[in-house]
């Protein structure tokens, strides 16, 4: 997106189309961000997002950690998370890693009801590992709270990559 002007303009299915995804699979929010037209400047836009997701109720909170991916095994992801999964090659374990991430994932889910959350960005294999096996010790209001940082990263750098675009 090249200027402001041009994102103000836009009707609601073409912004729902580019920022649909800046929260995993929550089309929801950027109808409710375009509402909130116009935006005076890009950083702008990006605190009506963070402010709209966090003035949501946990519920929706717990809805949208859901909707993220598993790391490593998931087959379907949004391009998105492929992208982002793949620039840490998370596509490219070796088979005792995805066997790990696989366990992981599976223990994870088990213990907290939604899946492992990590900005990826930046980060490689080894550190998203032993993010895992640190943070699956946690309590779940714990986990829950850095669930929630990690998905404000990972929306600050989706908005970030579109208004490179």
């Amino acid at each position: 997106m090249n200027t402001i002007d041009k994102l103000n303009k836009l009707n609601k299915s073409d912004f729902v189309s580019i920022f649909g995804n800046v929260f995993e699979k929550t089309t929801w929010i950027a109808e409710k961000v375009f509402n909130l037209r116009p935006f005076k400047t890009y950083d702008e836009l990006s605190n009506k997002f963070i402010s709209v997701f966090e003035n949501e109720k946990k519920e929706n909170h717990l809805k949208i950690l859901i909707s993220h991916p598993d790391l490593a095994v998931e087959k379907k992801m949004t391009a998105d998370s492929a992208k982002e999964q793949s620039s840490a090659q998370l596509n490219e374990c070796t088979k005792d890693e995805f066997e790990e991430f696989l366990k992981l994932n599976t223990e994870y889910k088990k213990k907290f009801k939604f899946p492992f959350i990590i900005a990826v960005a930046g980060k490689n294999k080894k550190e998203i590992l032993n993010s895992f096996r640190k943070r699956i010790k946690n309590e779940i209001n714990q986990e829950f709270l850095e669930g929630i940082i990690q998905v404000k990263k990972i929306a600050l750098l989706r908005l970030k990559d579109i208004n490179k675009e």
